[in-house]
């Protein structure tokens, strides 16, 4: 029989997994967009491969692939996009590696991944 402490520690442990889980896994599918310049929401300034996004923390690093399979990885530094169908806006950096420059806005996925 387990004690009234073993029975907490057990219960801290499994929310800890369903939590892990929840984030470990997740992959958005959306519109990306770019800008430069200016202060940060996080306190630095746009970078080349830094991205705003609506909901993952200040320092996460996230994978960002277009439809042609090129990939980059940005840190998270910024809150956005404000516009209703994206879901990433990327620094200049990272825009030209995802040859989005020309076109402005493109297809990607983002997964996060620290």
């Amino acid at each position: 029989m387990r004690t009234a402490i073993e029975n907490a520690i057990l219960a801290a442990l499994f929310g800890l997994a369903l939590v892990l889980v929840a984030f470990a896994a997740r992959a958005e599918t959306g519109l990306a967009s770019y800008y430069s310049g200016g202060r940060t929401a996080c306190g630095g300034v746009v970078g080349p491969f830094t991205a705003a996004h609506r909901t993952f923390p200040c320092g996460a690093r996230v994978r960002v692939t277009n439809r042609h399979g090129q990939s980059i990885v940005a840190t998270i530094t910024d809150r956005g996009p404000f516009v209703r169908g994206r879901i990433i806006d990327l620094g200049p950096g990272a825009a030209r590696a995802l040859n989005m420059i020309g076109p402005g806005i493109i297809p990607v996925t983002v997964e996060r991944i620290q």
